[in-house]
């Protein structure tokens, strides 16, 4: 009589989290993100400014 081996251990099922998210602090709460690229400089906001402006905005 030979013994299966042991299944392989599974990694738990996520559980229901019933925590308030308005407690947690989103990416938006910071100052971070806000449209600031490291490093751009005068020339290369005007650059991207030309680049994104709307066509009825000549």
């Amino acid at each position: 009589m030979s013994t299966a081996p042991d299944p392989e251990p599974r990694a738990p099922k996520p559980s229901l989290v019933f925590d308030d998210p308005l407690d947690q602090q989103s990416s938006d709460d910071t100052d971070r993100g806000w449209g600031e690229r490291p490093g751009a400089d005068s020339a290369a906001d005007l650059k991207r400014f030309l680049d994104e402006k709307p066509p009825h905005h000549l």
